[in-house]
C-alpha cells in the first residue's frame, strides 16, 4: 500500500470517527433533553397530585374530582410516552457509541500501520547510513594500507 493511499485511508477514517463522534454527542444531548422533560413531567404530576390531595381535604364536587383524575391520567400517559422515548433514545446512544468505537478502532489500525511503516523506513535508513559509514571506514583503511609508510 502506497504512503499516500494509507494517508488517504487514515484521513477518511479520522473523518468517519469525527462524524460518528458528533452523532454520538447529538444523541447524548437528545437523551439529556428527554431526561429533563421526564423529570419535569414527574415534578408536575407530583404537584398536581398534591393539589388534588389538598382539594380532597377541603372537599370537592364529583365533577372537579373527575377532572383531576382525567388530567392525572393524561399526565401518566405522557410520562409513559416519555419513558418509552427515553428507552429508545438510550438505544440510539448505544448504537452511536458502538459506531464511534468501531470507527476509532479502524483509525487506530491505520495509525498502527503508518507507525510500523515509519519504523521500517527508519530502520532501513539507519542500515543505509551504517553501510555508508562502514564503506567510508573500509575505504580509509584501504588507502592507509596502500599509502607509503602505512598511513
Amino acid at each position: 500500500m502506497s504512503r499516500s493511499a494509507l494517508d488517504n485511508l487514515t484521513e477518511l477514517a479520522r473523518e468517519a470517527r469525527d462524524k460518528a463522534g458528533q452523532k454520538l454527542a447529538g444523541e447524548r444531548q437528545n437523551a439529556a433533553q428527554i431526561v429533563a422533560q421526564l423529570e419535569s413531567l414527574q415534578r408536575y404530576r407530583r404537584e398536581y397530585a398534591q393539589q388534588l390531595q389538598a382539594a380532597l381535604r377541603q372537599g370537592i364536587d364529583p365533577a372537579t374530582m373527575h377532572n383531576y383524575q382525567r388530567f392525572l391520567a393524561s399526565l401518566d400517559e405522557a410520562l409513559e410516552r416519555a419513558r418509552q422515548a427515553l428507552a429508545e433514545q438510550r438505544q440510539r446512544v448505544e448504537r452511536s457509541q458502538r459506531q464511534w468505537q468501531q470507527e476509532q478502532r479502524r483509525l487506530t489500525s491505520y495509525d498502527t500501520l503508518a507507525e510500523r511503516r515509519a519504523q521500517a523506513h527508519r530502520r532501513a535508513e539507519q542500515r543505509r547510513e551504517q553501510r555508508a559509514t562502514d564503506e567510508l571506514v573500509t575505504q580509509r583503511w584501504g588507502r592507509r594500507d596502500t599509502a607509503p609508510g602505512g598511513y
